[in-house]
């Protein structure tokens, strides 16, 4: 509905089913993957996804992907769960509090959002998230898309985002399949059903619920920096 799959919330118990984070972070980025898809299919349906920055985001996420979860054993955990919950406590705060006034822009800053979309792809890729709750401001704040129509196209990217890392995690084995397929049971109809909703909700609202997710969402991994 937020456009998001909230992998950051679900990587814990997934975590928890497979005993092993690298297997988690490659079984956790496949659901992520496959909700967004099912939910990125709905929005194109419906006309609310900008195929132009996709075509500009996808391609540097998917590269950021892969280096990511290459160099997944090589990165602080802590560090990048501290700095990813400082962007989004500060992303939802602003997004939920500042007043804005709708702005349409005629020429979208797509380039922008192109080193963006490197940047969350690889800290994604590295533990196991698509993170669409960082890539969704980027779409309304630098990119210049309305909420509805950055909620579809940030599934999409996080789509393609999400098979990549999955391919790499494969590679080195770091897929529960059990747990992938239960997962992916929950997933595919939550996606599509939520994307059903999103155009029945005005974008205030939705502004302030996607505030309110990445400011939860950005606790949940400050706690987990906090562990590390």
């Amino acid at each position: 509905m937020l456009g998001l799959v909230l992998g950051t919330l679900r990587l814990p118990f997934v975590i928890l089913a497979t005993g092993s984070p690298l297997a988690a972070a490659g079984t956790n980025i496949a659901i992520s993957a496959a909700a967004a898809g099912a939910g990125g299919l709905k929005h194109a349906r419906d006309g609310r996804v900008d195929w132009r920055v996709v075509s500009w985001m996808a391609p540097p996420s998917v590269l950021g992907a892969v280096v990511g979860a290459m160099l997944a054993d090589d990165v602080s955990e802590a560090l990048l769960y501290g700095l990813i919950a400082t962007v989004l406590v500060w992303s939802g705060i602003d997004l939920a509090l500042r007043p804005i006034a709708p702005r349409p822009r005629d020429h979208l800053r797509a380039g922008r959002g192109g080193v963006f979309a490197f940047l969350i792809g690889a800290l994604g890729g590295a533990v196991g998230l698509i993170l669409g709750t960082l890539r969704m401001p980027a779409l309304v704040r630098s990119v210049g898309l309305d909420v509805r129509r950055a909620a579809g196209t940030n599934l999409i990217i996080g789509f393609f985002l999400g098979v990549a890392g999955f391919a790499t995690y494969a590679t080195v084995e770091g897929v529960d399949w059990d747990v992938l397929v239960a997962g992916l049971a929950g997933a595919l109809p939550g996606g599509w059903l939520g994307a059903r909703a999103t155009g029945r909700i005005e974008e205030r609202s939705l502004r302030l619920a996607l505030g309110v997710v990445l400011v939860v969402v950005g606790v949940v991994f400050a706690l987990q920096a906090a562990r590390g």
